[in-house]
């Protein structure tokens, strides 16, 4: 996709499925026989946020499966050009850092955008009395500034093309209950679901939804190293009613659904992927 040129729809009557396990071409099916919360996607702008790796790569992999032509955002440009070698044609990616103010400008250039994924985040887990100064500006800084500022960007942009859209916040389970050594990432995570609730206030009369996924641990590249501690993933494990991680696939699945015109009523909520967690 040429930057500032918006995505037509294409014409073909076929959609290329990517199989996102292994990258290649996996099958050709009619858009009609696909599931309908996967339906009405095609030739739909979608921007992802920390695209590169873990839930962003696999959202990313979805929404292109569906059909939509994707921007993929991230630091890493290694990561971003893999992703676009999985779904070739389908994806267009930014090595840009979400705190900078390049990809601002960049996302005022676009003439429109259909879906918003505020994926972008990180967790510095500490004891409370002990979280670094530096540990908070971090996490405060990605995880509630820049998603706030991505969303406004992005909003604007949709306000202006007249077309509606749905914007979605990566959330947590923590942004609904506490944890041991989670204080700032459970606080940023309460944030982005106060900001989920108000923006869907604000942005309705713009057929603009705003929601949130909630996913419970995963096993991705920022999780991992919690998850190595045998005693950690004990008490994760433990937490879950349905007794298993979460997938990067059940994720995506979420944010497919919540990015579609199955989800046309749903606005100012979030889709909790947690097992079962946050029942207790």
């Amino acid at each position: 996709m040429v930057a500032g040129r918006r995505p037509q729809p294409q014409s073909m009557p076929h959609l290329t499925l990517l199989l996102a396990k292994t990258g290649v071409l996996a099958m050709t099916v009619k858009a009609a026989a696909m599931p309908m919360w996967m339906q009405g996607l095609e030739g739909k702008v979608a921007l992802v946020t920390g695209a590169g790796k873990g839930l962003g790569r696999a959202a990313a992999l979805a929404l292109s499966a569906a059909g939509a032509q994707v921007i993929a955002v991230a630091r890493n440009e290694a990561g971003l050009r893999s992703l676009a070698q999985e779904a070739p044609g389908k994806v267009e990616y930014w090595a840009e850092d979400v705190t900078d103010e390049p990809i601002h400008q960049r996302i005022a250039a676009l003439p429109g955008i259909d879906i918003v994924l505020n994926n972008a985040g990180t967790n510095h887990p500490q004891p409370f009395l002990e979280v670094s100064d530096e540990s908070l500006d971090t996490m405060l800084d990605l995880n509630v500034r820049a998603a706030f500022r991505i969303a406004r960007s992005a909003a604007t942009v949709m306000v202006k093309a007249g077309a509606g859209g749905s914007i979605i916040h990566m959330s947590s389970q923590m942004g609904h209950v506490g944890s041991p050594r989670r204080t700032v990432y459970c606080m940023t995570k309460h944030a982005i679901e106060g900001l989920t609730k108000a923006m869907a206030v604000e942005l309705g009369p713009h057929n603009i939804r705003v929601n949130a996924v909630g996913p419970t641990f995963i096993d991705t590249p920022l999780t991992r190293p919690f998850l190595a501690d045998p005693a950690f993933k004990d008490f994760v494990l433990g937490m879950i009613p349905l007794g298993r991680l979460g997938t990067l696939n059940e994720v995506a699945a979420a944010v497919v659904y919540l990015a579609s015109p199955a989800s046309a009523i749903i606005t100012g909520t979030c889709l909790k992927v947690d097992g079962g967690w946050t029942a207790h």
